[in-house]
């Protein structure tokens, strides 16, 4: 009986992981976008941030300068139960500083569904709400590319979300190899396959009119994710815009990473709790490819989980009980077919790295300390299961000023 499970199990993980690697090659070609609209749309531009005095100057600097008309945006500093003088930074820079003290719902969900309803009695409106995180810089472009999309006729748009801070450590390096994997060979692929993309926190845009139909009410510790699947059962997919960049700092530190983490595989098992199978259900009878693939994205939590508890297994039992007494599928296959699946999912991330230009001799360095990174998940995923009820939010500090400037020479070098 549970060697049937064990199997069972193997083989679902083994189906999702084929799935997801057919996927990933979609996203080999890019198509170049060409169309171009004037400047038209306006936007709030909204910055979530909790003591951020040491990185908020940068990004406003960098926000100021936007190739965009400065009449068609504002920008608005959420300075979230803040004990620093990031309001009064903020004010300096000419920009709403719009102070929320509120200790007992804490995180950003709550700060940007406080702020929406700040927003909408505004004197102003705004035909879209872009938000970014305070660390952040975005590619000047940015607010042009997300009026071509708007006009184009996008509710929901995500910007490629890169790294601000790849080299600083084997840690940072992880970061930006998973980030430039996940832009090309997953939100790329469901662009070229028109399914849905993921919200990524930062460099977002929706469509006011769309906030004030739905309401934010998003706001697990995974508030992007949360608001990606809001969307998608409505019959809304969020598109990417591959031209429009986001440069987001990455912990320096594994505690840091670790504690960064955890609170994303909370937050994760709280929206699969949730969703999964509503959408799940929606998506079967309407047969719906798009909302299949976003509940299925929903329980990534749930497989890195049960691959955890799987290969915790076989290796108490082969140290232990003289095993193997559990099967495995890979007993019944060729043994290239291991060697093929292993393979490929390496293959990936290098492929991944060509095919977005990245030049470092340091990154392609770094995948031989990746695997680490990658096996850090399953312990925080498992202890995560067990405190999923926890929904204290974790501030990630940042204490490093980084300009736009520097960013893209080293990327150029």
């Amino acid at each position: 009986m549970v060697n049937s499970i064990l199997l069972g199990l193997q083989i679902i993980l083994a189906l999702i992981g084929i799935y997801q690697f057919t996927l990933s090659l979609f996203g080999i070609i890019r198509k170049k976008k060409t169309r171009q609209f004037e400047p038209t749309k306006s936007f709030a531009v909204l910055v979530a941030a909790h003591n951020e005095e040491k990185v908020i100057g940068a990004l406003l600097e960098n926000l100021k300068q936007m190739n965009y008309p400065k009449e068609l945006y504002d920008i608005f500093v959420i300075c979230d139960n803040c004990t620093d003088n990031t309001a009064e930074i903020a004010r300096s820079h000419g920009v709403y500083a719009c102070e929320r003290r509120n200790p007992d719902l804490r995180g950003k969900g709550y700060a940007i569904e406080w702020m929406l309803k700040q927003l909408w009695k505004h004197p102003r409106s705004y035909d879209a709400i872009v938000m970014f995180d305070a660390d952040n810089l975005a590619s000047p472009d940015f607010l042009h590319e997300m009026n071509n999309d708007l006009c184009s006729g996008a509710r929901v748009i995500q910007g490629y979300l890169d790294t601000k801070n790849p080299h600083d450590s084997w840690i940072t390096e992880a970061y930006g190899v998973t980030y430039w994997y996940c832009m090309r060979l997953w939100q790329l692929s469901r662009t070229n396959l028109k399914m849905a993309n993921t919200l990524g926190g930062t460099g977002m845009c929706f469509e006011t009119k769309l906030l004030k139909e739905m309401g934010w009410g998003a706001t697990s510790l995974v508030e992007d994710l949360e608001f990606t699947v809001r969307c998608v059962q409505r019959g809304i997919n969020p598109v990417l815009n591959y031209n429009a960049k986001v440069y987001d700092e990455k912990p320096v530190t594994f505690n840091a990473s670790a504690r960064q983490r955890l609170r994303w595989m909370q937050g994760h098992f709280t929206v699969a709790r949730r969703y999964f199978f509503p959408l799940l259900w929606q998506s079967i009878k309407e047969r719906n490819l798009a909302k299949f693939d976003t509940a299925l994205y929903t329980i990534t939590v749930y497989n890195v989980l049960v691959t955890f508890l799987f290969t915790a297994v076989m290796w108490v039992d082969a140290a232990f009980f003289d095993g193997p007494n559990f099967l495995n599928m890979y007993q019944f296959m060729p043994g290239w077919v291991a060697i093929a699946a292993f393979a490929a999912s390496a293959g990936a991330f290098i492929l991944a790295l060509v095919l977005e230009k990245v030049k470092s001799w340091k990154t392609y360095l770094s995948l031989l300390t990746f695997p680490i990174y990658l096996l850090s998940w399953w312990p925080i995923t498992f202890y995560a299961f067990f405190t999923q009820n926890n929904k204290t939010w974790s501030h990630t500090q940042h204490t490093r000023v980084v300009r736009l400037e520097e960013v893209q020479s080293k990327q150029a070098s």
